[in-house]
C-alpha cells in the first residue's frame, strides 16, 4: 500500500515524538495498527490515531512535553485508561500502564485493570520510512491482534492486522536498544 498524506503526517509525528520521549529517557510503546505495521515493514492499512503505552508514572514530564511541541489535549467522550492528544491533524492515543506490587503490567481501568502481558513492553525499536519507534513484542501483538474485537469497525482492522503479522515469520528489521 502506498503511504498517504495522512500517515506521512502520522509517521512524522511519531518521529517527533519518539525523539522527544528518548531525550527525557521516557518509556513508550507502539501498539495497535502502527506496531502491526512496523513490524511488517510497511503500511498495511490508514490508520485513525497512534496508540502508545506510556507509565502512568511519567504522565506530568508527557503532558509538558506535549504541550511544549504544541500537543492540545483531546480526550475522548469515553476514554478509560487513557487519554488522547492531537496536533496538525494528528492524533495521539496514550494508553497508562503501572506496574503492580506483585510486577505485572496493568492498564487502570474505571471497572479493574486491563493486563499486559510480561513480554509485551520488550526492548525492540524497529524502523519504518526513516521512523524509529520502540514497539510491543510480536508475540503479544500477534497474539492481541488474534482474537477480533466485538465492534465491527475494530474486528475488521484486527482481522486485516492479524492477516498481516501472519506473513511476516522471523523477516523483520528489530534490534534491542
Amino acid at each position: 500500500m502506498a503511504v498517504s498524506d495522512r500517515s506521512e503526517r502520522q509517521l512524522a509525528a511519531l518521529a517527533r515524538v519518539d525523539s522527544m520521549f528518548r531525550r527525557a529517557a521516557i518509556e513508550y510503546w507502539l501498539f495497535g495498527g502502527w506496531a502491526v505495521d512496523f513490524h511488517a515493514g510497511s503500511v498495511t492499512r490508514p490508520h485513525d490515531d497512534l496508540d502508545l503505552a506510556v507509565w502512568l508514572d511519567d504522565l506530568t514530564r508527557i503532558v509538558e512535553l506535549l504541550a511544549a511541541e504544541g500537543w492540545k489535549h483531546a480526550p475522548g467522550a469515553d476514554e478509560d485508561g487513557g487519554t488522547g492528544y492531537e496536533r496538525d491533524g494528528v492524533r495521539l492515543e496514550l494508553t497508562y500502564l503501572v506496574r503492580a506490587d506483585d510486577g505485572s503490567v496493568f492498564t487502570p481501568l474505571r471497572d479493574g485493570r486491563g493486563s499486559w502481558s510480561d513480554e509485551a513492553l520488550g526492548s525492540d525499536v524497529i524502523e519504518l520510512s526513516g521512523t524509529l519507534s520502540r514497539v510491543v513484542a510480536l508475540t503479544s501483538l500477534t497474539r492481541s491482534k488474534s482474537s477480533p474485537r466485538t465492534d465491527p469497525e475494530d474486528a475488521a482492522k484486527d482481522r486485516a492486522d492479524y492477516r498481516a503479522l501472519r506473513q511476516i515469520g522471523g523477516n523483520r528489521d528489530a534490534h534491542s536498544t
